[in-house]
């Protein structure tokens, strides 16, 4: 009685001596080197996107009047880019001459290990962004005044008896701190948002290559 397709494969990953073994191996090494191989592409995609964009951006933001916020912005995500530049660096130490399973697990492992550093990294990076915006929008100019000063002087002829700390309206520096704690605990779930949106559809053909191949070694 001939064998299903299905106890062939796992008669492959259970016997190393098995003839099938050396080719439903190489099956689940390919599909796995084309998975990962896609990611890293995709990696260097969004970090040359987002060199690229930082760039632009701090250029804009000398023409517009916002050059603290071109330049924090830029700063940044130029350190976002080389902590993850260095993290996909990390990708080429895997050793693809390892099993298929194996060397799913190993990558599995990094994309867990960089998630962790980037849902951290984003408790910061959002606030960051937020403040380098309110700054420079605060010292821009306008008509020979700074946009935040002439904005409070607009507020204190409405509110005269507004409360100030530094020339600062109370409310403001209330509403603004109330905002990066917002940022800084939601952080890390809008970067795992964004990182669902970009590579959702590549996490889902690893996991469901990891399932067929535990399902065949079980």
């Amino acid at each position: 009685m001939e064998k299903s397709i299905e106890s062939i494969w796992k008669e492959g990953f259970l016997k190393s001596d098995a003839l099938v073994a050396p080719k439903i191996n190489n099956l689940y090494s390919q599909k796995s080197i084309h998975i990962i191989d896609k990611f890293k592409r995709m990696f260097k995609i969004n970090l040359i996107a987002i060199v690229a964009f930082s760039f632009v951006f701090l250029i804009v933001s000398f023409f517009v009047g916002i050059p603290i916020t071109g330049v924090m912005f830029f700063a940044t995500l130029s350190v976002l880019v080389f902590i993850n530049k260095k993290l996909l660096n990390g990708l080429d130490k895997i050793d693809k001459g390892v099993s298929s399973y194996q060397y799913l697990k190993t990558f599995n492992e990094w994309i867990k290990k960089q998630i962790a550093i980037n849902k951290k990294i984003s408790t910061f990076l959002y606030p960051i962004i937020f403040i380098s915006m309110v700054l420079g929008f605060w010292f821009k100019d306008a008509e020979g005044m700074p946009l935040g000063e002439r904005l409070v002087n607009e507020i204190l002829i409405g509110f005269p008896d507004i409360y100030l700390i530094y020339g600062i309206p109370l409310i403001g520096i209330v509403i603004a701190l109330l905002i990066l704690v917002l940022l800084a605990f939601f952080g890390g779930r809008i970067y795992k948002w964004d990182l669902n949106i970009v590579y959702g559809r590549v996490f889902k053909k690893l996991e469901e290559l990891m399932t067929d191949i535990e399902s065949l070694r079980s």
